[in-house]
């Protein structure tokens, strides 16, 4: 297994992603999309989700295909991102044929920004022009750290961001996550900014610090102070946002296994994960540009694939944000140095 030729999601090809940002208000959206309709799938194991349209996922639902993805900012407010994409997909004709109309079909998931610091009396709502601009700048590269759902992110510690890596398989399968990281645990382990996801790191993509010995979570709390009252925000609220994307022709099941398994990866990157104040939730992409070589063992691998690219894109995210005046918490070149 090696990373992609760009290290994000995007090495699935036929995938695009796009951000937007509204840094007054320290927010942002991020969506994934592609020219063609592709299966999607969810799973939700955090305590405080906040979705759309996330029952069409299932594999006993009508809807087998979605039209892009969308992950935002701003609590329930940031659902309002959403509708901004299904314009923007309906002025192009896309969606599912209802009779005489299409109807984009645009499954949207949001996390809680609203206590870093930014102006939150908006008057109307950004999100759906923010969805809009998120939706036409999608493209095969994108920032990562402080860019689109990543804009107003913090960790325990730390401030978040969006990160994301890929994964190349020795049959050519090729699998990628996108996280927008904004927990109520710790993304990293000690005073050197080890991060937890250091175990799966390609090379230096996150400081290259290695793993070294972490210590037990299980025997003495991983972060210095940690009240798990105060979220990653102050608030109680926080949540990590994440899609794992494939080529493989996966079934609308075997996607949704694939999401299942990538929650791995966050229990791996983050620590504590999956809390009452967590939304945490995954939404899982299958293109079907490659046949499955074994129908058992290829979903198997591919599960495992995204559950380690997911870990490092957690790490990724953090590790690339950047320091705005204002922060609630320190960035980790801030606190650790380049790294």
């Amino acid at each position: 297994m090696r990373p992609g030729t760009r290290n994000l999601i995007t090495d699935v090809a036929g995938l695009r992603v796009g951000n937007a940002e509204n840094h007054r208000v320290r927010t942002g959206v991020t969506v994934l999309t592609a020219d063609m309709p592709f299966t999607g799938a969810v799973h939700v194991m955090g305590g405080a989700p906040g979705t759309r349209e996330t029952d069409l996922l299932a594999p006993d639902r009508l809807v087998e295909q979605v039209d892009a993805l969308v992950l935002a900012g701003g609590s329930a407010h940031g659902l309002d991102a959403a509708g901004g994409v299904t314009a923007a997909l309906r002025a192009e004709g896309r969606g599912y044929p209802a009779g005489p109309v299409r109807v984009p079909i645009v499954p949207a998931a949001i996390l809680f920004d609203l206590a870093n610091g930014g102006d939150k009396e908006w008057g109307a709502s950004p999100y759906a022009a923010l969805g809009r601009d998120a939706y036409s700048a999608a493209a095969d590269d994108f920032a990562l750290g402080t860019a689109g759902a990543g804009t107003g992110c913090v960790t325990a510690t730390l401030k978040g961001g969006l990160g994301s890596a890929s994964a190349v398989l020795e049959g050519g399968v090729t699998v990628g996550a996108l996280a927008a990281v904004n927990c109520a645990g710790s993304v990293t382990i000690d005073e050197a900014g080890r991060f937890w996801a250091a175990p799966f790191e390609f090379g230096h993509e996150f400081g290259g610090h290695g793993p070294g010995t972490p210590p037990d979570p299980s025997r003495r709390p991983p972060i210095k102070g940690f009240d798990p009252g105060s979220g990653g925000g102050g608030a109680r609220e926080a949540t990590t946002l994440a899609i794992v994307a494939t080529d493989a022709a996966l079934t609308k099941a075997q996607t949704a296994r694939m999401a299942v398994a990538a929650h791995d990866g966050l229990a791996r990157a983050i620590v504590p994960a999956h809390t009452p104040i967590d939304g945490d939730l995954v939404f899982a992409v299958a293109t079907g540009a490659r046949p499955l070589a074994d129908p058992v063992a290829d979903p198997l691998l591919i599960g495992h694939a995204a559950s380690c690219c997911l870990a490092r894109a957690v790490a990724r995210g953090v590790h690339a944000a950047r320091p705005v005046p204002g922060d609630p918490k320190p960035t980790w070149s801030e606190r650790f140095g380049a790294g």
